[in-house]
């Protein structure tokens, strides 16, 4: 389209060269001689057959005569309307817009950040998961996201399908499982009166945070199911 489109503008640049050193009179005569053989055209084109015009036909006839106004293009003889005309360059400016507002990046959009975040904790607390696994436990979670799309995280952030990984050390286990790892004891004490006490305390992995939950001179499991009990309601 674009070679027959600067071909045509080519061609009408040097007709339009030709036409300066004429005379009014001899323009005219032209213009009225081509306006004849469009009439004979017409009375030849057969009943009920539109006229065909290809793109690049359009684009120039659209570009040369939209800048006349309505009353100049209906005394033209032309094989179509001049709301035609018309309609032409207004999908012309309508095509040419909608180039330039095309997103630079197209295709699917990218996964939620937090989405994102959460794929790539769930494999990291959980090396042994892939990433059918890691889809089935986002789909519990009522995330709705593709298959395709986690492991195109996966394969961006560099890890390995899951076979492929290290076996987990105790470590790392740890390391990962921090923030919900507690470890706790007794903290035996002996009073000012030589009566022994037991501590029930708790320490966060994750902060090193020591919690006291209670004390009592005789510990059984009850007791401590208790204190732990009264603990987590409070």
């Amino acid at each position: 389209m674009l070679l027959r489109l600067a071909y045509l503008t080519g061609t009408n640049a040097f007709a339009a060269l030709r036409l300066l050193p004429m005379g009014v009179r001899d323009k005219d005569v032209e213009i009225l001689a081509l306006r004849h053989q469009i009439t004979v055209l017409e009375r030849q084109l057969v009943p009920d057959v539109r006229v065909r015009f290809a793109p690049e036909d359009r684009f120039f006839l659209a570009a040369l005569l939209t800048s006349l106004p309505r009353a100049a293009l209906r005394r033209l003889r032309l094989v179509v309307r001049p709301d035609t005309i018309l309609r032409w360059h207004r999908e012309i400016v309508k095509q040419q817009h909608a180039r330039t507002c095309w997103p630079e990046r197209r295709g699917r959009p990218p996964a939620v950040r937090s989405i994102r975040n959460l794929i790539l904790r769930l494999v990291r607390e959980n090396p042994s998961w892939g990433y059918r696994r890691v889809h089935g436990e986002l789909t519990t979670l009522g995330l709705k996201i593709a298959l395709s799309t986690v492991w195109e995280i996966l394969q961006q952030e560099g890890i390995d399908p899951a076979p492929e990984r290290a076996s987990t050390t105790w470590a790392d286990f740890l390391q990962s499982q921090a923030d919900a790892l507690l470890a706790c004891d007794f903290i035996e004490t002996v009073t000012l009166n030589g009566q022994r006490h037991y501590i029930l305390a708790v320490i966060e992995h994750a902060t090193r945070r020591i919690h006291m939950l209670g004390t009592t001179t005789h510990p059984t499991a009850a007791w401590v199911t208790q204190a732990i009990r009264v603990r987590s309601a409070s």
